[in-house]
């Protein structure tokens, strides 16, 4: 670029010319921090950008900094950094989930913030943060949730966007020590629901929304559905025969973007490194889980958040047939910093290996960093 021309002063229509050709989020983000001018032109071309998007975009990966309540964005389609700061808690989250980030306070109150709304250098939005209720406190004798209350929840998703869809947002936690279910509905409840604990013995990993139904996945990969239709919760129901195996691995449950229930083996080593990955598609006529070694033109996202589906072909850079994960929560405190976390990368489901994706400067920042990173769906706000 030519340092002495003034680039705010680009004709609208060359400047729409452009954005027309622009094929990620990160890119148009990128365009509206130039100027003002260019940030109104974004503004107006950003319905343009939805449009023609077939389903939601790819996440992107935010890294704690040694800046005090700091959160840099890696956009790992173009494996690069964008060129802006978020400002939300230096905290661990326990769930991301459309586009907000989960996390607890520590009166044991939920909270939910979305990073979008609060770009350093940038006016904060409206209703950025939502406060809700406090959860029932642990035990007295469960000391370590006590002094770390941000691991009390292990894992937690909202039904609805809590601003555009308030009324359809119902928000789901899984607590610790006993992976316990509870529920509260935005503009409805006051106080938190907990789901029928005589399930509470094998616990729940994770859950997602379907249609109006829950599903939680226990440890024995057994799935149990609920429905969320009055203040008292309808009971659990039998959705998905347990699996039986020898060894030692974490569960993600998916609804993915081709309408298919997917249940993730994580296979660990050492308790915290990734050796491999298994994949199984749940048949709701007899309710069994049948491995597969292909997930096609998708590409999932795991992780504390909200395991995330793409179309991969519909997105520049994003690998089909693969696993995008990082560092999560497996129920142990770790030491974060030069030892962790340090669990991040690319898995090929149909070959069974990992990829050699060149991530050496994200790597680096997810080992230096003081919180564990999480996957988050960009919204796109101008």
């Amino acid at each position: 670029m030519d340092p002495s021309r003034d680039w705010s002063e680009l004709p609208k229509h060359l400047l729409d010319s452009v954005l027309g050709r622009l094929e990620l989020l990160g890119d148009y983000l990128r365009f509206s921090i130039v100027c003002r001018s260019w940030y109104w032109v974004a503004k107006d071309n950003k319905n343009k950008l939805a449009t023609r998007q077939c389903c939601h975009p790819p996440p992107m990966l935010l890294i704690n900094t040694d800046k005090e309540d700091t959160w840099k964005v890696y956009n790992v389609m173009d494996n690069k950094l964008l060129d802006l700061q978020l400002r939300v808690p230096n905290t661990r989250f326990c769930g991301s989930s459309k586009g907000w980030l989960i996390f607890m306070e520590n009166d044991y109150a939920v909270t939910l913030v979305n990073p979008f709304f609060r770009v350093r250098g940038r006016r904060e939005k409206q209703n950025s943060i939502i406060h809700l209720p406090p959860l029932l406190p642990p035990r007295e004798t469960d000391k370590f949730y006590r002094e770390h209350f941000d691991y009390y929840v292990y894992k937690a998703i909202i039904s609805a966007d809590p601003i555009l869809n308030r009324k359809e947002c119902i928000v789901v936690v899984v607590t610790q020590p006993f992976w316990q279910l509870a529920f509260i509905r935005l503009g409805k409840d006051s106080t938190w629901t907990y789901v029928d604990g005589r399930y509470r013995a094998r616990g729940f990993d994770e859950v997602v929304f379907l249609e109006d139904k829950f599903y939680g996945v226990q440890s024995d990969s057994r799935v149990l559905s609920f429905k969320v239709n009055t203040h008292v919760h309808s009971n659990l129901k039998f959705a998905a025969r347990r699996i039986e195996t020898d060894y030692w691995y974490k569960n993600y449950l998916v609804y993915s973007i081709e309408k298919e229930l997917l249940l993730v083996h994580r296979h660990f080593e050492d308790s915290r490194r990734t050796v491999k990955f298994v994949v199984y598609k749940l048949n709701f006529n007899n309710r069994k889980w049948t491995e597969i070694n292909t997930i096609g033109d998708v590409a999932l996202f795991v992780g504390d958040n909200s395991t995330f589906s793409v179309l991969a072909s519909s997105f520049r850079g994003c690998l089909p047939n693969c696993i995008y994960f990082t560092h999560d929560s497996n129920s142990v405190k770790v030491h974060l910093g030069p030892d962790g976390p340090h669990d991040f990368g690319v898995y090929d489901v149909e070959y069974r290996r990992f990829l050699n994706v060149d991530t050496t400067q994200v790597s680096t920042l997810v080992k230096m960093s003081k919180q564990p990173p999480i996957w988050i769906l960009p919204t796109f706000q101008l």
